[in-house]
């Protein structure tokens, strides 16, 4: 922890994404085809920041970075894998960053129980690539390793996470978590040590963030995705665990924190290092039931679920974040309830049955939470 006892009244008093400062800024952003990356990228590149992306491709069909038109906006855009280490260090040589936001990943919980090389070998030394190829990048200022809440050693306990609490992690993604914020911390004391920000000049953080939700969100097996395609095709949702309670948040809640957390890495230093959660109102941590008979009552149309009785892989069945320090020292808070979110997907979601402009439609969704304290 290096932040000191009194917070930047600047920085704590906007807690916002500020564009002036994004403009004309060279990013570099892994994972910028996924769901949560091409929502990123497009709101980095209607700030007039140059963002070259670096990630495999769009892994469904449709999604969000295609029917978005993200690609249009990037400087360029790099179909690669993180865990091949020469081409990303070249990558990210050439172009030179003074920013880096690392979301590649994999990111399913079920999908790591089948697949556990392929996950900790992304997640993880997908994160080492990372993190030695800026080792001596001197044009770099700011990065933002981005993990997950799930890395915390989770003991259902009723209250949220902190920062300060051990690593942990059940199945193989959340492990793969708790060992990417292991590599962080290691490179960060190793290589950027904060007491030497004199010298180089870079300073690194890690962002939590709890489960995301949003327009534009295709992945296989996550609750909304899977929820809109049997609400499309007129079929019964299959619900594992109704009544596991899930952290929600709209994808741009936790994105602001990432953009307010680089910005404060840019213009404060090594003060900011650390771990930070980006997690939503306590209030929004609910259950999968509830969440669900909130999207049937938006949809508008007759939809329902059942329980799937098959015997399931452990998954975590209470789990919250503890924001306090990004909002006493980022001044960062959530602002969107969920009834705001489920409201917005629907929002979405019908545009694009409707065959409109989902760039535009994006744009303004990204605008009104810009702008305006709540969606209204």
């Amino acid at each position: 922890m290096t932040i000191s006892a009194s917070p930047n009244p600047k920085i704590e008093q906007q807690g916002v994404v500020n564009p002036t400062f994004w403009n004309g800024k060279r990013v570099f952003l892994t994972g910028h085809t996924g769901f949560k990356g091409g929502w990123l990228s497009l709101w980095l590149a209607s700030m007039g920041a140059k963002v070259t992306g670096y990630a495999l491709a769009p892994n469904a069909t449709p999604n969000f970075f295609e029917v978005a038109k993200i690609a249009a906006d990037l400087e360029q855009s790099h179909l690669a894998d993180i865990r091949e280490f020469a081409k990303l260090k070249r990558a990210i040589a050439d172009a030179q960053p003074e920013i880096l936001i690392h979301m590649a990943a994999q990111p399913l919980v079920r999908y790591s129980y089948d697949n556990p090389i392929e996950t900790y070998a992304t997640n993880v030394m997908g994160t080492v690539n990372v993190l030695e190829s800026i080792r001596t990048l001197d044009c770099l200022r700011a990065a933002v390793i981005v993990t997950t809440d799930k890395c915390y050693e989770n003991k259902e306990w009723a209250w949220g996470y902190r920062e300060n609490e051990p690593m942990g992690g059940h199945d193989p993604y959340s492990s793969s978590k708790g060992c990417a914020e292991l590599v962080t911390s290691a490179y960060r004391q190793s290589y950027f040590p904060p007491e030497k920000y004199s010298k180089h000049k870079v300073a690194i953080a890690s962002a939590r963030a709890g489960n995301v939700i949003g327009g534009g969100d295709w992945s296989v097996d996550r609750l909304i995705p899977d929820a809109i395609k049997a609400f499309e095709a007129k079929e019964n949702l299959m619900i594992r665990n109704p009544l596991a309670t899930r952290p929600w948040q709209h994808v741009l809640e936790p994105l602001s924190g990432y953009l307010v957390l680089a910005q404060a890495l840019y213009e404060e230093g090594a003060r900011f290092d650390g771990g930070w959660n980006f997690g939503p109102l306590d209030e929004n941590a609910r259950s999968v039931q509830e969440t669900i008979n909130l999207l049937i009552k938006n949809w508008g149309s007759a939809v329902s679920w059942v329980q799937d009785q098959d015997e399931q892989p452990h998954e975590a069945h209470l789990l919250k974040l503890d924001c306090s320090k990004a909002r006493q020292h980022l001044g960062w808070v959530p602002r969107l309830s969920l009834e705001q979110a489920i409201e917005s997907i629907t929002q979405w979601h019908h545009a694009y049955q409707q065959q409109s402009d989902m760039r535009e439609t994006s744009l303004r969704q990204i605008a009104r939470y810009q702008n305006l304290r709540n969606f209204n």
